[in-house]
């Protein structure tokens, strides 16, 4: 997946026509403003792999396929009832944190059970498997264990989908399992330094 947050909707148009089709943006608001430029790229699928705040739960439903940062009952409620109303289904997965850091989100692993029974009762929300940030390092190998216990969750609870792994751990991250990797830097280069530069 090419994450092309702080990118202008060109840069996004250039790697669609380049081939590639997933795409990740972490800001509700931001890819709000891009969404209509990108409106007639056929096959692209947007993914939020963002922080999501449950007053941005109806605009999210609208503008994304999947959001990868599920992290509470209160956000799969309100993603259900936006997925009703609007007559689709959207696709989920359940972020888990696993890292110390206070600066991470994501559900506790014992929130889990309840999480995914949750998940599987909404009749508009499609739970394909789990998500998580591993603490940043700039050895790789630091991530090998975040991974690791994010794929024996996902195994654990019969889930398909392990997105984990960036630009800087990637490698690792496939190796413990991952099915969407999340890169941004080694695609489009260094991020503009301020919103209004990516324009």
């Amino acid at each position: 997946m090419a994450v092309s947050k702080k990118f202008s909707a060109a840069r996004v148009r250039e790697a669609y026509e380049a081939g590639l089709r997933e795409f990740g943006e972490n800001y509700v608001q931001e890819f709000a403003r891009k969404r209509p430029e990108l409106a007639d790229l056929s096959g692209a699928r947007f993914h939020l792999i963002g922080h999501l705040q449950s007053n941005k739960a109806r605009d999210a439903s609208q503008l994304f396929h999947v959001i990868h940062t599920v992290d509470s009952l209160k956000i799969l409620r309100r993603l259900e009832a936006a997925a009703a109303e609007q007559k689709k289904s959207l696709e989920v997965l359940i972020e888990v944190k696993l890292s110390p850091e206070q600066s991470k989100t994501g559900a506790d692993p014992g929130q889990l059970p309840d999480l995914l029974e949750e998940a599987r009762k909404c009749e508009h929300l499609k739970l394909t498997g789990l998500m998580t940030m591993p603490p940043w390092s700039e050895n790789p190998e630091d991530s090998r264990p975040y991974f690791r216990r994010l794929a024996q969750l996902a195994q654990q609870h019969r889930l398909q989908q392990l997105s984990m792994g960036m630009s800087n751990d990637f490698e690792i991250a496939i190796e413990e399992g991952a099915t969407l990797i999340r890169i941004g830097t080694a695609l489009f280069g260094p991020r503009p330094k301020t919103p209004s530069d990516a324009d």
